[in-house]
């Protein structure tokens, strides 16, 4: 599992934010497409919410890789 570090001063980061950063996603247009598909998942649930805030330890599941909130 990899780890993604929240920003120095952040609270949390938006799911669409997250894919495109770690590279999970391209383009925020992807980010939107594969997450309104129900293709993510936070904490091994279904999430269709791009703007849903993570805060550190939430994991996020997507196309077979996982990414944990630091």
């Amino acid at each position: 599992m990899e780890q993604f570090q929240l920003r120095a001063g952040e609270d949390f980061i938006r799911l669409g934010q997250i894919l495109k950063a770690a590279g999970m996603v391209d383009t925020g247009a992807e980010a939107k497409e594969v997450i309104q598909g129900g293709m993510v998942s936070v904490n091994a649930e279904t999430e269709t919410r791009r703007g849903k805030k993570l805060h550190s330890g939430d994991i996020v599941s997507y196309d077979g890789k996982e990414l944990q909130i630091i």
